[in-house]
């Protein structure tokens, strides 16, 4: 392992601070588990702490202790006392030890540990974030090749667009799959990922919802004729709107009663990457227009069942109906 004797890894990026730690923890070498010690900040105390620290490593010359929350928890001006240990343990930690505090979101500039690591050697600070809308497909491409494949640019920013910065270990699986499909000497392509990945279609209704919710007729019908030519089935696109209405009304009804997306996700059953497009749908739109709209999307089903109106003709109307 390098120089640093502690590393402070923080921010909203799960998906690369966990690799980062899974290299600390490599570099460890073939005794790492028996000296890798797990510690939740949010409870321990300085004394468990300072002993996990001192601790003599087991036939190897380094031991890592990993804790998790700790910092979060001295950065709310309170436990002074644990604050101090903490600062008076990292200005005498023995070299064998590589202390670790994993933080699941950003901390303060201004936060009393980042201050002290800022300019010492013996201290390492990353940020972890996840890349901007405009930075992903860039991304995207560099998992791509650090899988072993490449991937086309329109295929990247496609993808990019269908799963977005949210998940990066949902949209790292993908990205794994289509590499391994498309397999040596060959790029994936947006064909590709239209056939392999299970949102894109998906993602496609959501823009056809959001179209709808923004009262863009155009950009709508654009969407919905998009769908029947790719071979979609009429009867199945009006399915998954009426769904996707369904699942707009209960998440509303969700949000009103202060859930936030990944409860909602939890609640309702569904992916994380759904309930937040859904929560974001769902701001477009009041109560009385979901209502209106899924009563709209009712009596046209009916109208299909009775041979009224074919299901070609009452998509039409939907779009004309609902874009206005």
């Amino acid at each position: 392992m390098d120089s640093p004797r502690f590393y402070i890894l923080h921010g909203s990026d799960e998906f690369t601070r966990s690799e980062a730690v899974a290299d600390l923890r490599r570099r460890m070498g073939e005794l790492g588990e028996l000296n890798t010690v797990h510690l939740d900040g949010r409870t321990v105390t300085l004394e468990e702490l300072r002993r996990a620290c001192e601790t003599v490593p087991f036939l190897a010359d380094r031991r890592l202790v990993l804790v998790t929350g700790l910092l979060a928890r001295l950065g709310r001006g309170k436990e002074r006392g644990l604050l101090e240990g903490v600062l008076r343990l990292l200005q005498a930690l023995p070299e064998t030890t590589r202390l670790v505090f994993i933080e699941d979101g950003p901390l303060p500039d201004d936060h009393p540990v980042l201050k002290y690591a800022a300019g010492r050697e013996e201290g390492y600070v990353r940020q972890f974030e996840p890349p901007s809308p405009e930075a992903l497909p860039g991304w995207i491409q560099a998992r791509a090749r650090l899988h072993g494949g490449e991937m086309e640019r329109e295929a990247a920013v496609h993808l990019a667009q269908v799963i977005g910065p949210g998940d990066l270990r949902l949209l790292d699986g993908e990205i794994v799959k289509l590499v391994t499909y498309a397999g040596p000497g060959r790029a994936v392509t947006l064909q590709d990922v239209a056939q392999l990945v299970p949102y894109v279609q998906q993602a496609v209704v959501f823009d056809l919802v959001d179209a709808l919710g923004l009262r863009q007729g155009r950009q709508a019908a654009i969407l919905l004729h998009r769908l029947l030519d790719a071979g979609e089935n009429p009867m199945g696109i009006m399915a998954m709107i009426v769904r996707q209405f369904r699942l707009i009304i209960m998440v509303k009804d969700l949000a009103g009663r202060g859930e936030n997306p990944a409860s909602i996700a939890q609640t309702l059953g569904i992916h994380p990457f759904v309930a937040r497009k859904l929560h974001t749908q769902s701001a477009n739109f009041t109560p009385a227009q979901l209502e209106r709209i899924y009563r709209y999307l009712l009596d046209l089903d009916v109208a299909i069942k009775t041979g009224d109106m074919t299901p070609e003709a009452a998509l039409d109307l939907l779009v004309v109906g609902l874009g206005e």
